[in-house]
């Protein structure tokens, strides 16, 4: 009897000791330099998803809950190309994206393309649980998420002063081109993103944008396609990309990280290096990911100037950064 219960102490033990992990990004690109203002709001608002979704994982929650909701904190937020703070299409309308995939199952979800979902992420993980579906766009994303009972808000909701400034500065310069130019510029991108560790040893990965400032009406990038700007996968690692979305759906980004250290036996952070600074720089793709395996290994990897980013790893340290 002793020794029975001295096995399930030892157990419970284990359990609570089980290590927990999450990163997450908002947007790659970027000045070399902020104001000090507007630096300290950064890392006070990605100090704040962390803290939300680590909460979730300290008491035992999933992985997805974590992401999830660590995710709707930055789609909350103005600061951020995602949510309240999407950038316009060429049409002066906020077109936003989102996905989530569950390392332990692959099943994942995802929305392209939708205008009245307050978050987009909420909507990509009820795609997952209550269809059979992965990806749903537009009208259809609408109806669903109604149907769902998710929250649904005016579109002037996602309308703010800064990105549509940006939208009047973009469409002055098409004035001088002489076709439409989605290069990324010195502005932060703002895609958000977070990749979390739980308790049991799953992991998951999200990510949600409004885009580029002056993309075409209806489209889309990598964010809500899984394997480009979205995957996980118990066995290799949980990634959520930023950046040119175009060059990370070319070269299915995410799922490419996770090829490498299933087939050639690279860790994470060898793999992460290999494609955001070999395979995307070959052909001018810019932008970055964040990511970790199944062992709280944590990745930050970019090739621009700058990457909103942070985690909390398995120890329990905090840390923000936004340059290099």
């Amino acid at each position: 009897m002793k020794a029975i219960t001295l096995g399930l102490l030892l157990i419970a033990m284990n359990t609570i000791a089980a290590p927990v992990a999450i990163v997450i990004h908002a947007g790659a690109g970027g000045k070399p330099t902020l104001p000090a203002a507007l630096e300290k709001e950064y890392h006070t608002t990605l100090a704040k998803a962390l803290r939300a979704g680590h909460s979730i994982l300290k008491k035992g929650g999933s992985a997805m809950d974590a992401v999830e909701i660590a995710i709707v904190v930055m789609e909350n937020s103005p600061l951020f190309n995602a949510g309240k703070g999407a950038v316009f299409t060429s049409t002066g309308e906020n077109e936003m994206d989102a996905s989530i995939m569950d390392g332990r199952t692959l099943l994942a979800g995802a929305v392209g393309g939708v205008t009245v979902i307050k978050n987009p992420i909420r909507a990509a993980r009820a795609v997952m649980d209550k269809t059979p579906h992965v990806l749903l766009a537009g009208d259809g994303a609408e109806v669903f998420a109604k149907k769902a009972g998710l929250e649904i808000v005016p579109r002037k909701y996602f309308h703010t002063d800064r990105r549509w400034k940006q939208l009047q500065q973009w469409k002055a310069k098409q004035k001088n081109k002489k076709r439409s130019d989605l290069e990324i510029t010195r502005e932060y991108l703002g895609t958000v993103g977070c990749a979390a560790l739980d308790s049991k040893g799953n992991i998951a990965a999200g990510t949600s944008t409004g885009g580029l400032t002056g993309k075409q009406y209806g489209r889309l990038g990598d964010s809500p396609i899984i394997a480009a700007g979205t995957y996980a996968d118990n066995r290799t690692c949980a990634i959520s990309c930023t950046g040119h979305g175009e060059f990370f759906i070319r070269h299915a980004v995410a799922f490419d990280i996770s090829a490498r250290m299933k087939y050639k036996n690279e860790t994470i952070a060898q793999a992460a290096n290999a494609v955001v600074q070999g395979t995307l720089k070959k052909v001018s793709g810019r932008g970055g990911v964040i990511g970790l395996d199944a062992k709280g290994n944590i990745v930050m990897e970019f090739n621009t100037h700058a990457m909103n980013r942070g985690y909390i790893d398995k120890t329990g340290k905090l840390h923000t950064s936004i340059f290099r």
